[in-house]
């Protein structure tokens, strides 16, 4: 095999199109992984880990690439970015305001996504249709916009008392997805939702809550070849070489004859990449 390309790991950018197209981010250098598809491919984990904020080398990654003081310390690795309705902004006790400010007090979208069966979650504007990319979604539609993260956070908890909030993820990377009305499900849960959105329209004002009956269902289709069987993971935690013919790619995982990998979740790992 020829070594391609090597540096730290990044998120896998990927482009809408007819069928995603994907590539790998080492660094500076970028690899059109949609042309490997059929073919073996290896990644090796070359033992160095360096943060994606500060640089500081650390021997484990927390957060998806960040050391463990920067993990501590950022606003971005706060507690409510997983869980928006645990904001402590009007507390006094925001990591970062400014950040907070500029991140969170923006306009956020309250989707249905189908990835492994409908499912509801939330995203920046500037996210879509990354987000629903990210998860393997093979359908999503936007159902409400919201003025801030904190309240996109509480409108997704009242739905997720309906619907999943979760993605099983061996369902999607087994292909085992069917197509959904999601324009359907979107109609079933407001109107089971409608009396606690009332009551958060209340709250923030009419405005803060807006509904998008006239958005159109978005559809996603994922560079694969076959669908694993049985979903194998595999981890450079665990094995340092990571190699197969390369069957799809599917959310932020490359599809192995092998296995399955999240690259995501080795964000900041120092990988060579050959084929």
């Amino acid at each position: 095999m020829d070594i391609i390309a090597q540096g730290p790991l990044v998120k896998m950018p990927a482009e809408i199109g007819p069928q995603i197209s994907y590539q790998l981010k080492l660094g500076d250098h970028r690899v059109d992984l949609n042309s490997y598809l059929g073919k073996p491919v290896k990644l090796s984990y070359l033992g160095q880990i360096h943060c994606t904020h500060c640089g500081r080398k650390t021997s484990k990654s927390f957060a998806q690439g960040y050391c463990y003081p920067c993990f501590k310390k950022l606003p971005q690795c706060d507690l409510c970015i997983m869980s928006p309705e645990k904001c402590h902004y009007d507390q006094g006790t925001c990591r970062d305001p400014s950040w907070g400010e500029q991140f969170c007090f923006q306009s956020h979208y309250v989707y249905l996504a189908n990835s492994s069966g409908v499912k509801v979650g939330i995203t920046r504007g500037t996210q879509v249709p990354t987000r629903w990319i990210d998860q393997g979604a093979i359908q999503a539609l936007p159902i409400l916009r919201v003025d801030t993260r904190f309240q996109s956070g509480l409108v997704e908890q009242i739905f997720a008392t309906h619907v999943t909030d979760k993605t099983n993820w061996r369902a999607m990377l087994k292909g085992q997805v069917d197509r959904l009305d999601l324009c359907a499900e979107r109609d079933r849960l407001l109107e089971l939702c409608q009396t606690a959105l009332t009551e958060l329209e209340d709250r923030f004002g009419l405005q803060a809550i807006q509904r998008l009956p006239e958005a159109e269902v978005l559809e996603l289709n994922y560079p694969v070849l076959n669908f694993p069987a049985k979903v194998t993971s595999l981890s450079f935690d665990k094995k340092p070489v990571v190699e197969g013919v390369l069957q799809g790619i599917k959310g932020q995982y490359l599809i192995l004859d092998t296995g399955v990998i999240n690259l995501r979740k080795f964000t900041a790992y120092q990988i060579e990449f050959s084929a």
